[in-house]
């Protein structure tokens, strides 16, 4: 497959899945071989991306994720993203706040025969922590 068709798969990932909670899409763009590498607690597989979505869409309401940019070669796709919602269900183990948040993060899917096969996420959980107000803003005296 070409970069750009590699591409689309992952665009198409995070709009049906994190965007819109289309669990299915997971039968059709990743392989059942599939591998999960997040710094989330969830089980492996396709049961463990589904997990992750389902508890970030119960935790962030309105919760949309948008890919701001893709690089890819080879069977590589990284996919800079910012994830926004409304902080309104616990998420791992911390109450609702009813706060906005804007996260970003970085995910590394490789791509084999059509199928998304592995994923590497890094998201930036230490500045949501700071918007929850769970962790403080180093030099902010509120």
């Amino acid at each position: 497959m070409s970069t750009e068709e590699n591409k689309a798969i992952v665009r198409r990932f995070f709009e049906e899945g994190p965007s819109k909670g289309n669990l299915s899409i997971a039968d059709e763009l990743l392989s059942p071989d599939f591998a999960l590498h997040v710094p989330l607690p969830a089980s492996s597989g396709i049961k463990g991306i589904n997990e992750v979505i389902t508890a970030c869409r119960e935790a962030f309401e309105h919760l949309n994720v948008t890919v701001e940019d893709m690089i890819a070669e080879g069977n590589n796709v990284a996919a800079r993203f910012t994830a926004r919602g409304i902080h309104k269900g616990s998420f791992m183990g911390l109450p609702a706040t009813g706060k906005p948040i804007t996260m970003t993060g970085i995910e590394i899917f490789r791509i084999k025969d059509g199928k998304i096969i592995e994923l590497w996420g890094e998201a930036n959980l230490l500045g949501l922590m700071q918007q929850l107000g769970i962790i403080p803003v180093p030099g902010n005296q509120d």
